[in-house]
């Protein structure tokens, strides 16, 4: 490997172009020890200590190596952020539609295409062997939601945006983008950090939230929120939050649909766009899967690791809040009214129980 400044000066200038020609989005660099990441380390550790990541036990587990990217590379100097758009071939006011029809089954627009992790990491390993090709063989890692790292830190001192109220990382190009890091033991100089956050006094995303998740600015307690109810929640949903679900089988775009920055999306990746009429589905077509129909038409998506039990356990949920205005959805939920899972069957039972109550 050459280690002459100038060669990772000449290299850095590259990595753009190289970038966009993979389908990224926009690609920035940081270094890995940094006083604003030590802050961003302190603030997530906060958020571990009051409970705030629930049963994501994962997050508290290896919640040491977000401050230690050598833990996960040796001898890492420098990181690669990269995102990449998904916004479906659609407007918002559509994803807003969906929303408003309770009989509809409303699914986080980024999960509507193919699995983005598989996507991303081809991308960002096809990015370091061109880098290899240029300046040899070097250590490196690509990570996709697959460690624990920073990644909204890193991409901010990477000048990829700020870090807005809802958590997620946001720029001019607002926030329908994933995030994936390449680390790497190289020098590379880091890009400029933008200058401050561009939220101002706006919050939206916070008077948006259906359940009141984000607890104030900069703080989501994932207890609370859709995304990890319906995706990362393993048992029985609480109560109290099933009717603010509405028709949310699966994530939840409500702070992001309301974000200024979000007025004028651009498309995104067509991997991306909708497979299998997911955004068109009503939510007694889905309750009527069986899990063979789960697991052929989801392959290959990012829904399919909640497992059926989960996916039928949502939809009960969201059927239990449009019904009885739909006729159909108690035809659904009385189908599963004896499924073999007491999960299910809890969520079932809850549901028409809704029905009868909004009936009278």
């Amino acid at each position: 490997m050459r280690n002459d400044a100038d060669a990772f000066t000449q290299l850095t200038a590259r990595l753009a172009s190289w970038a966009a020609e993979l389908g990224f989005s926009a690609l920035g660099i940081a270094a890995v020890h940094d006083a604003e990441l030590k802050d961003a380390h302190a603030r997530y550790a906060d958020w571990i200590r009051e409970g705030r990541h629930g049963q994501m036990d994962y997050m508290a587990r290896n919640a040491d190596l977000r401050a230690r990217p050598e833990g996960l590379l040796p001898d890492a100097q420098s990181v690669i952020s990269v995102t990449l758009a998904y916004w479906p071939e659609e407007g918002l006011a559509r994803a807003r539609s969906a929303l408003a029809r309770p009989e509809r089954a409303y699914i986080s627009r980024y999960a509507l295409g193919r699995d983005y992790h598989k996507i991303m990491r081809r991308r960002l390993n096809a990015l370091a062997q061109r880098m290899e090709g240029v300046i040899g063989a070097f250590s490196w890692r690509v990570c996709v939601d697959s460690a624990p790292v920073l990644e909204v830190a890193f991409a901010r001192q990477g000048g990829l945006g700020w870090r807005g109220k809802h958590t997620l990382l946001l720029s001019r190009q607002g926030s329908f983008h994933f995030l994936g890091e390449l680390y790497t033991n190289l020098p590379l100089p880091a890009s400029l950090p933008q200058a401050s956050p561009r939220c101002g006094t706006c919050g939206r995303c916070l008077r948006a939230c259906p359940t009141r998740a984000i607890v104030a600015p900069y703080v989501v307690d994932a207890r609370r929120c859709i995304a990890y109810l319906t995706i990362e929640h393993p048992g029985s949903i609480p109560e109290t939050l099933r009717p603010a679900i509405g028709n949310r089988i699966y994530g939840c775009d409500d702070c992001q649909l309301v974000c200024p920055w979000n007025r004028a999306v651009p498309m995104g990746d067509a991997a991306f766009f909708p497979r299998h009429g997911l955004d068109a589905a009503t939510l007694a077509e889905l309750m009527a899967w069986e899990e063979s129909a789960f697991l052929d038409k989801l392959a290959g998506s990012p829904i399919r690791r909640i497992g059926y039990l989960r996916w039928l356990r949502n939809i009960a949920v969201a059927l239990g809040n449009c019904a009885p205005a739909h006729p159909d959805a108690l035809r659904a939920l009385n189908a599963r009214a004896d499924h073999p899972s007491a999960l299910v069957r809890e969520h079932v039972a809850w549901a028409l129980a809704r029905g009868e109550h909004k009936a009278r």
